[in-house]
This record gives structure tokens, sequence and C-alpha cells, in this order.
């Protein structure tokens, strides 16, 4: 357009044709070829202004013919398929693939043709339009992605070993943090979030992660369902999270390629032992490598960007470290205790057999009924329990704890003197080994009676004897006690009525004997 402009202008300056050849380099017949299609548009030499965009533009649709070059053959059997090609390309068969389907039937169409017809005609290939979302205001929303990014070498003995890592990109400033971790669970996403609060030195208003399990246990596009462990802390510091709908990656667009740029430019080619190093690594890659690049869509160094436009819009960075609780849902056992962490806790005797929600942090572990706290126990370390008496049946509770100051208390309620024979019965180095025969001390109260055994009690300690079964034997060969024997009494018949109840009168025995006689 530029040069048929400048030949135009020459010309209408009064130049002559091979003079403007000359001047411009062009073939005098090219020159001729343009003057003749102008003044075919309408162009006149001497009209001042008569060179409009509008006239040059019907030009070079003279020049040059917007249809270009007639399509040949190929395409008018491509035009025959139309519907054949549109039906297999919606069914998601590939391109090369038609084409051997369509040579099948005799079709043979070049692959060149057929992937221009598909492309101009059906659409093939184009990508969606998109529309660029504005960035939003400054300290509000923070994108997270997480990927596979390096290998710890091996050392010590040790394996090598895949690292993740939790990839963080501000929506404004790009100013990236990469925070490596093991695995990629709840505690891990607390702890990155804690680690990118400090990088940061304030917290973002909305948090926008990809569907991860350890963020998201229902993924939904109106109403996602956040893990209890990460939705608590959330809460606790004071943003929203905001998850990227299943497979729309243009919704969090500003950190989804990060994965490679970090695995390549920040660890490619490093050599890293543990885990502590590469997140060193990270860091001094954030901050003195990425950050002081410039960035290709804002056109400014992302910390410096991020320094004088979004960290004074954060929120107010948080003073300690989160305690990362850890949530489960235990039943409880025939021994009343439920396992959280690997330490067991007691519950009361009702809950036995039940599924409760448990939450433990580094102090506390609560248990839950539904909604209603039921028990609160200290934390212990794995392998420990806690054990809260008032748990147990209280007729059980005694041998549970191996209460023997509860024992002796039972055994004094029966007699002085079988509360003296108990003490003796667990007076030694490990009483709790003698407890047995408190219990057999108090089945035989049962048996015969306080009074026999207290009496046998005092007899036995009177002789220095401290054997149950020899008192057992005691009780069994003592005489019973006298029994004072009472007249017996006739009770009253249940059923007796008087005579005349009857249907007939009962005859005196004189008459019987008389009607006998005379018959």
């Amino acid at each position: 357009m530029v040069e048929v402009k400048e030949v135009l202008l020459l010309w209408l300056g009064g130049q002559a044709k091979k003079s403007i050849a000359r001047q411009t380099g062009l073939d005098p017949k090219t020159v001729r070829s343009y003057v003749a299609a102008a003044e075919s548009a309408g162009l006149r030499r001497g009209a001042a202004g008569s060179l409009s965009e509008e006239l040059l533009a019907k030009t070079l649709e003279m020049l040059k013919p917007l249809g270009g070059r007639p399509h040949g053959d190929a395409w008018a059997l491509c035009e025959q398929e139309r519907e054949e090609i549109a039906r297999l390309l919606k069914q998601g068969v590939r391109l090369s693939k038609t084409r051997r389907l369509l040579a099948r039937r005799g079709v043979e169409i070049p692959y060149s043709t057929l992937h221009r017809f598909a492309v101009e005609e059906l659409g093939f290939g184009r990508a969606a339009p998109t529309m660029p979302v504005v960035d939003g205001k400054a300290g509000e929303e923070l994108e997270v992605d997480t990927g596979w990014v390096l290998w710890l070498e091996a050392g010590g003995g040790e394996k090598r070993r895949r690292v993740r890592a939790w990839i963080f990109t501000p929506g404004v400033s790009r100013y990236r943090f990469v925070w490596p971790v093991l695995e990629e669970t709840t505690a891990s996403a607390i702890e990155a979030c804690e680690a990118a609060w400090e990088f940061y030195g304030g917290i973002y208003r909305v948090l926008r992660p990809d569907n991860t399990k350890a963020i998201v246990t229902t993924a939904d596009a109106i109403t996602p369902h956040i893990t209890t462990a990460f939705l608590e802390y959330a809460q606790a510091r004071g943003f929203h999270v905001d998850p990227a709908r299943v497979r729309k990656p243009k919704d969090k667009a500003r950190v989804e390629r990060s994965v490679r740029d970090v695995r390549d430019d920040c660890f490619g080619g490093e050599v890293l032992h543990t885990l502590e190093r590469a997140r060193e690594r990270a860091q001094r890659w954030c901050a003195f490598e990425y950050g002081a690049r410039k960035h290709t869509t804002t056109q400014r160094m992302p910390k410096e960007h991020f320094e004088s436009v979004e960290k004074p819009a954060l929120l107010s960075a948080p003073i300690e470290r989160y305690d990362v609780p850890v949530y489960c849902d235990p039943k409880v056992g025939r021994d009343h205790l439920a396992q959280v962490a690997r330490a067991l806790y007691s519950l009361p005797t009702r809950l036995i057999g039940k599924t409760l929600r448990a939450r433990a942090d580094k102090s506390l572990v609560r248990f839950y009924d539904g909604i209603a706290l039921v028990k609160t126990h200290p934390r212990q370390l794995p392998g420990g329990r806690a054990i809260d008496a008032n748990d147990f049946p209280a007729e059980r509770r005694a041998y549970a704890m191996r209460d023997i100051v509860f024992l002796a208390s039972e055994a004094k309620k029966h007699g002085e003197q079988v509360g003296r024979f108990a003490n003796a019965l667990l007076d030694g180095p490990l009483p709790w080994t003698r407890m047995r025969r408190v219990y057999a001390l108090l089945s035989l109260t049962k048996k015969y009676g306080d009074a026999r055994v207290d009496a046998s009690c005092a007899v036995a300690l009177k002789n220095d004897m401290h054997d149950v079964k020899r008192l057992e034997r005691m009780l069994a060969r003592a005489a019973p006690p006298p029994t004072t024997h009472l007249a017996p009494v006739i009770p009253l018949a249940r059923y007796l009525r008087p005579p005349s109840q009857y249907a007939l009168p009962l005859a005196s025995r004189a008459q019987e004997s008389t009607e006998g006689e005379e018959s």
C-alpha cells in the first residue's frame, strides 16, 4: 500500500512515469499498472486532495482482487464431502484419519487441501476467541498452582525423592513465590500459605487455587466445598477461598504455566540434596532472579511492582505461625478408647460403637458427636494415652484405674474387720497385684452376709491369717445361725363358697341312707 501510494503521489505531482520508475526503483510497467488502476478507480491529475483512503483501497483491490487464486478440483471434492468431513471432525476423528476414510470410498484429496478446507470452511483447529480479564485491585487476588518441579538427589544412603511445589502468583504484580514440599496435603498447603504471608509481608484477600483435594473436597462452579481444616485456617487469617472451575485453566491464567518455568528456570541444572536447600534456592530465585526481570505483560520488574503497588494494600501479616489442626473420624471401641494421631483417648460408655468427629491441635483434642462437644483431652504424643476415670462404669472403675484406696474403702463399708482384712491383703510392694483377692473378699460378703464375714475376718486377723481361700472355708464350715420355727398356719381356701350358692342343696346323711334301703 505504501508503495502504491508513493507512486500515485509522485504521478499527481506531475512527474513522468519513467522518472517515477527510476526514482522508486520499480519497473516502468509496474508504474503504468498502478496509474492505470488509479485512473480506473477515479483518480485525476491536478485534482487537489483527490487521493483519499477510499480511492487508494479501491485501487489496491483492482490491482490484487481479494478472492485470490481460484480453487482446484480437490477443493470441489471437499465441497462435495462437506457433510461427511464435518461429521467426522465433530466426532473427534483426526484429520489424517478422515482423509484415509475418504480414500476408502475412492475420494482422494491431498492433505494440504483437506486441511485448508477444514480450517477455512469448518473452523478446524481454530482456538476460541478470548477476552482479557482485568487484573483487579492491588493486594486482592493471589493465584495458586502445584506441580512436580525437581528431584532431591540421593545422599547418605537415602533414595532420590520427587518434590512438588506450591506456586503463588499475585494478579497485579506477578511477583511469584515458590514453596517446595514432599507431599500435597492440607497441612502442606497451610504451611505454604504461612510462608507466603511471611514472604509478601501481608495477606491477600482472595486465594484462588485449583481443585486440589488438599483444599477442595467437592469441586463445584458455584458452591465448592472446602476442606474443614483449610476453611478454618482461611477464617482465622481473614481471606476468602475462590477455587477455579474444573478444567478451566483460564480462571487462574496468571499462574497456569508457572510450573514449567519454575522447573526449568529455578531448579533446572541444580543439584540439591535436602528440602531446606530447595526452599532457599526457590526464595533466592523469586526475589533476585525472577523478581528482578522485566515481566513481558506488565513491562515492570515484579518485585519493584509489588513493593510499590501491592504491598501497601495487603492485610496485616500474622504475628505467629498457625497451629495446624488434625481432623479425623475415630470409632469408640469396647475398651472406651478412640485413636487420634496414633494416641488413645477415653470416652464415656454411652459413646461405645459410635463414630465421632475429632479435632486435634498442639494442646487439645476435642471430640464431637454431631455438633455437640462430648469430650476434651490434653494432646498426647504418638503412643500415649489420656484416661479419664469418670468415663468408666463406677463398678469397674477401680479395677481399670488400679485404685487400691477405693477398694479398701469399699471393703470397710461391709464391716470394720472386713476393711482391716482388705488392708492386710493389699499390704505389699505391689498392691495392685493383690486386687483380685479383695474382689474375692467382697464377693464373700454377698454370699454369706456382712455380719458372718466380719466375724470370720476378726478371727482370721487375731490368728494372723491373711488367706481368702482359708477364710472362705471357715465361712462354709461354720454352723448356720439358729432359726426360729413358727407353728404351721393353714391358709384359708381361696375358692371356699357357702352351700346356698350351689344348684342342689346337700341332703343330710340320714336321708341318704333311707333312700338307699328303699331302692
